[in-house]
C-alpha cells in the first residue's frame, strides 16, 4: 500500500449500485464489506474521509412501486434510500473499529444526527469517518450535487468518485471498444462535452471551489489507496492552468 497521502481530506461518492454485487437491487454483504475495508485503508493512513452513497440500490428496486409518484416524493424516497446505505455502511465500519457517524440533510434524529458544517468538520478533525447521508435535504438534487456540496463545505481537498470503469471516457467502454480515455480534464471541457462524470451542478460547484475530481475504478482492490496517494489509474479534472501544467511534464 502506498505511505503518503497526496490529500489530507477527501470526499468519497460512490454510487448505491456499487454495493448490491450480483444482486438485483439491495445490498450485498460482501460488497458491503469490500467499501469498508478500503475506507478503513484510508483511516489508516491518516486520511480524514467524508462519504457519500447513493440509494440506486434500493430505490431504483422500488421503481415499479415508485411509477406515478410525483416527483418531490420520489427524491425523499431516494433520500430515505441513501440514508439506510449510510446506516450499513456506518456499522460495517464499526465493525472494523473505524469511528463512523451518519449526518443526514434530511432530518431524522432518531435515527441519525443531522448535518451542520461546524459538528461535521469537528468529526472529521478527530479521525471519525463521516457518512453524508439524505442528500442536501431538498428534492431535485442529485447525491452528486450533495457530495460535491459537503466537500465545499468541509473543506475537502479532492473529490473522488468511484465508478464501474478506470477513469472518463469520450463513450462507455464496455459498449465501445476504442473509447478514449481522458487522463486530465478541465472542468470546462466535461461542462462543454456534456461528459457524464458527475451531474453539472455538481461539476460547476467543484470549479467554483477549486476542488480536483478523481474518477477511479472502485472495484480494483487497493486502487482508492493509490489514488489518494497520486497514484494508480484515474482521471483528474481540475482547472485549465493545473490541466496545461500537467501537459508540460
Amino acid at each position: 500500500m502506498p505511505a503518503r497521502p497526496k490529500y489530507r481530506r477527501i470526499l468519497l461518492k460512490l454510487s448505491g449500485e456499487g454495493l448490491m454485487g450480483n444482486k438485483a437491487f439491495g445490498l450485498d454483504p460482501t460488497s458491503v464489506a469490500a467499501t469498508a475495508e478500503a475506507v478503513k485503508s484510508l483511516h489508516a493512513m491518516g486520511v480524514q474521509v467524508g462519504l457519500v452513497i447513493g440509494g440506486g440500490n434500493i430505490f431504483r428496486g422500488m421503481s415499479d412501486a415508485a411509477r406515478g409518484i410525483e416527483r418531490t416524493s420520489a427524491d425523499y424516497m431516494g433520500m430515505l434510500a441513501t440514508i439506510m446505505n449510510a446506516l450499513a455502511m456506518g456499522s460495517a465500519l464499526e465493525t472494523r473499529g473505524v469511528k463512523a457517524t451518519v449526518m443526514s440533510g434530511l432530518s431524522m434524529p432518531t435515527v441519525c444526527e443531522p448535518y451542520t458544517h461546524r459538528e461535521a468538520v469537528r468529526r472529521l478533525d478527530r479521525g471519525e469517518v463521516v457518512l453524508f447521508a439524505g442528500g442536501t435535504g431538498n428534492p431535485f438534487f442529485t447525491t452528486d450535487t450533495a457530495a460535491a456540496l459537503r466537500a465545499a463545505e468541509t473543506g475537502c481537498d479532492a473529490l473522488l468518485k468511484g465508478t464501474q470503469v478506470d477513469g472518463v471516457y469520450d463513450a462507455d467502454p464496455k459498449k465501445v471498444p476504442d473509447a478514449k480515455r481522458y487522463e486530465r480534464l478541465t472542468y470546462a471541457r466535461v461542462l462543454a462535452d456534456n461528459l457524464r462524470v458527475m451531474d453539472q451542478t455538481a461539476v460547476a460547484l467543484a470549479r467554483e471551489n477549486r476542488i480536483p475530481m478523481l474518477v477511479f475504478d472502485v472495484h480494483r482492490p487497493g486502487e482508492l489507496a493509490r489514488v489518494v496517494c497520486g497514484e494508480g489509474r484515474f482521471t483528474i479534472i481540475e482547472d485549465e492552468s493545473n490541466v496545461t501544467a500537467g501537459r508540460k511534464e
